[in-house]
């Protein structure tokens, strides 16, 4: 079984290419069953976050990559070649280890920030329950939500944790200095939401509204701290009450537009809005950016935040790096040895096949035999066919520990041939 990753992040795409290929959370089943129907894909999973969108698929064979491409950047929207210069495409180990190092949050913008293990965990769940993923891809996952744990235990990387609405908070102080007595709008009730709202608090803001799709998750977050909720539909008649907006909901289609920001311009009498939009797609018209009196900052603009926390990490990062180096060799190890386990199985197979059936002719012609001594002759059978097959089973098993593919593709026709086993189904 081969092992693909493909995808765009932050360090590769700008925010207009991530927007287009990040999936509605609704269309996610559909989109993974699409992957599962292209040839020599067998199981498949996809995150996406405001960071990134990823395929991590696993193949029977060689190839699938250029399938796997044509099906991510096609119909988006946008020139498939245009996208496709983004695409890193990692495979075998290396698809393992960018998978160990996103999870453990050291591909990430703001390295350390412990939302991302969750959001993987959403995408596993979201694939489990499409049916798109089995026995590689379940193993590689809960390796995974494995390392980033050590991750986090062994060294300090999660230390005075930030979070990407962290940073949103901390633009907007760099852009007030102060947000005592300020009032904001949190758009969107997710978990990067409900961040948000706590630095607010924490930063001094005086009054915050939050505004969602769903009015009951919007009002339990604001109850929390003593805000108010509003609809989304509702938007328009708040945002001139407001100085800050932060906006993070899942939306495919902008929630804020610029005539909404005009409006509400007029009702602030010259006083400046301020807009942070950290969703992917993003939530408020690029135009709105162009209007005197409104500042606008999307995600893209968080970089010298994220710049500071990086270099504050660099020492734990590279001992979480030599941890995620370590769990790789383990995992590709066990896939090494998947590859050998229908050889071993065969091979099982076939010699107890053989001690059945001369067992049985055996006992036929030796009559008065009591069921003891059959039971004896039974046993040992069994025990002279376990240790001739041990050491052939030895041999395959030392071989599939080869970092050699070809090697143990070699050494399982070696045994194949000698023990005159079927090379699909009968072994």
């Amino acid at each position: 079984m081969k092992l693909h990753l493909i995808g765009l992040s932050h360090k590769t795409a700008p925010l207009e290419v991530r927007e287009c290929l990040a999936p509605p959370p609704e269309t996610v089943p559909q989109e993974l069953g699409r992957i599962v129907d292209l040839p020599l894909v067998r199981e498949a999973l996809m995150v996406s976050t405001c960071n990134r969108v990823e395929v991590l698929a696993a193949t029977e064979d060689e190839g699938g990559e250029a399938e796997l491409s044509a099906w991510l950047c096609g119909g988006r929207g946008q020139d498939p070649q245009a996208i496709a210069e983004h695409l890193y495409l990692y495979q075998g180990a290396d698809a393992v280890r960018h998978l160990f190092r996103v999870a453990s949050s050291l591909d990430s913008m703001v390295v350390g920030e412990p939302q991302i293990l969750g959001q993987i965990k959403e995408a596993y769940r979201a694939a489990t329950e499409a049916g798109t993923t089995r026995t590689v891809l379940n193993r590689l996952l809960h390796k995974t939500f494995q390392v980033a744990k050590r991750v986090r235990s062994e060294t300090n990387i999660g230390g005075a944790a930030v979070s990407i609405s962290f940073a949103a908070v901390e633009l907007a102080k760099k852009i007030f200095d102060s947000l005592e007595g300020l009032s904001a709008l949190v758009v969107g009730a997710g978990e990067m939401a409900e961040l948000a709202v706590e630095h607010l608090m924490a930063q001094g803001v005086s009054r915050v509204q939050v505004a969602n799709r769903t009015l009951e998750r919007a009002m339990e977050l604001a109850r929390g701290w003593g805000g108010q909720a509003i609809g989304l539909d509702d938007l328009g008649e708040v945002l001139g009450e407001v100085d800050i907006v932060i906006a993070s909901t899942g939306s495919p289609q902008a929630v804020i537009t610029a005539k909404m920001a005009r409006a509400a311009l007029k009702a602030r009498r010259g006083r400046p809005l301020f807009f942070i939009d950290i969703a992917v797609p993003r939530d408020v018209e690029t135009a709105v950016g162009e209007l005197d009196g409104c500042y606008l900052y999307d995600i893209d603009d968080l970089t010298s935040v994220v710049e500071a926390n990086r270099a504050g990490r660099a020492v734990e990062a590279g001992q979480a790096e030599r941890i995620v180096a370590e769990e790789v060799v383990k995992f590709m190890t066990w896939l090494a040895g998947l590859d050998a386990v229908p050889t071993i199985s065969a091979l099982a197979a076939k010699a107890e096949e053989i001690r059945a059936a001369e067992l049985g002719r055996t006992l036929k012609g030796l009559e008065g035999l009591s069921p003891e001594q059959a039971a004896a002759l039974d046993r040992l059978t069994q025990a002279l066919v376990k240790k001739l097959v041990h050491d052939p089973i030895m041999f395959i098993k030392g071989a599939s520990h080869s970092k050699s593919p070809d090697t143990l593709r070699q050494q399982l026709a070696l045994v194949r041939r000698i023990f005159n086993l079927e090379e699909n189904g009968g072994e």
